[in-house]
């Protein structure tokens, strides 16, 4: 969900910023009308227009990288059951080429209806969260006069962000680690299902088993979607200001790319870990790490030192790109489209 900023959220406040610094002429009116005009536009939208352009696209947009995310993910779980040697000849080339001649090339979408599943709820509640967060923030005396002030605007995004984000997480975490698993498995099939694995889990684990991870998880998605958010909207924030004639689909692919590879590389220790954890006693296999979050941390680095933590991050920069320029395109031609729509209405 961390692609899935508010587009056009930050250009008010640069308009705002751009007639406060003294250089408020009649060309710098002009420009902030213009840019007020669409932002007004948004805001008739509607509460489910927009929950429906942010789930759709981030939906999309995980079907598209689909293949590199079940990469990154079985990159992430070799060290549990690998030995040194077969980790030293991991290579994406060769894991690919695995999946393709033992699985079948349908295999990289394995668990993607899953995905579908939890990414529609997942960024629909996060996209909405946001925003929400974001008013109450403002709210708030201290940062309501401050609000052309780029620190209050950066913490009240960043702190929205990570709430919109351990929100989003906590309300479709069962989905989340269905999703882990189904991706996960190669040529034993242990779930026939996203109804399936549910029941198993449930059945086999207890209901606590389909929050395996969780803690891992909101200690990773808080940070990852806070610098996403705030990265991104900095970034476009500063961008319009100094070139505000830019078309907005470059910008916010720019812009996304950016944020999306500055959150992965700050928490990726802590999505590695929250998989090994998801996986913790699927299909029956014994458990691997016996200790709690910062025990596995340490059983990691001691087993496959400090690289460890960073295993499968390659392909998840080879997504980043790709999935937030999908994420974000299909976002605003969605809104501009539900728009007109409204208008006519």
């Amino acid at each position: 969900m961390q692609t899935e900023a508010r587009v056009g959220v930050v250009v008010e406040g640069g308009g705002q910023r751009a007639l406060n610094s003294g250089h408020a002429d009649g060309g710098a009116r002009k420009f902030s009308q213009q840019q007020q005009q669409p932002l007004h536009q948004q805001s008739q939208i509607g509460t489910v227009s927009q929950l429906l352009a942010g789930g759709v696209a981030g939906a999309l947009s995980k079907t598209c990288t689909a293949p590199l995310a079940r990469l990154t993910i079985l990159f992430q779980l070799q060290g549990m059951h690998s030995d040194v040697a077969t980790l030293q000849k991991a290579s994406i080339w060769h894991e690919a080429s695995r999946i393709v001649g033992e699985e079948g090339f349908r295999a990289f979408w394995k668990g993607n209806l899953v995905t579908i599943a939890h990414r529609l709820p997942y960024s629909s509640v996060s996209f909405y969260a946001y925003e929400h967060y974001k008013k109450l923030l403002k709210m708030i005396p201290g940062l309501e006069s401050r609000r052309e002030n780029m620190g209050a605007d950066i913490c009240v995004h960043f702190v929205a962000g990570g709430l919109a984000g351990i929100t989003a997480a906590s309300v479709t975490y069962p989905l989340d680690l269905v999703r882990t698993r189904l991706a996960a498995q190669t040529n034993v099939i242990y779930y026939r299902g996203i109804c399936h694995a549910l029941q198993t889990i449930s059945k086999e684990e207890g209901i606590l088993g389909l929050y395996k991870g969780l803690g891992a998880t909101l200690l990773g998605v808080g940070p990852s979607i806070a610098i996403s958010f705030s990265v991104y909207e900095t970034l476009r924030s500063f961008w319009k200001l100094h070139r505000p004639d830019d078309s907005t689909v470059p910008v916010s692919l720019a812009c996304g790319s950016l944020s999306g590879i500055a959150s992965s590389t700050a928490t990726f220790p802590l999505d590695l870990v929250r998989r090994r954890k998801q996986l913790e006693g699927a299909g029956g296999r014994p458990r691997v790490y016996t200790t709690g979050l910062f025990g596995t941390f340490r059983h990691i680095t001691r087993t496959e030192g400090l690289r460890g933590l960073y295993r499968g991050i390659l392909p998840e920069y080879y997504k980043v790109v790709p999935g937030v320029g999908i994420c974000f395109m299909t976002y605003e031609t969605l809104k501009k489209l539900l728009a007109d729509i409204t208008d006519r209405l």
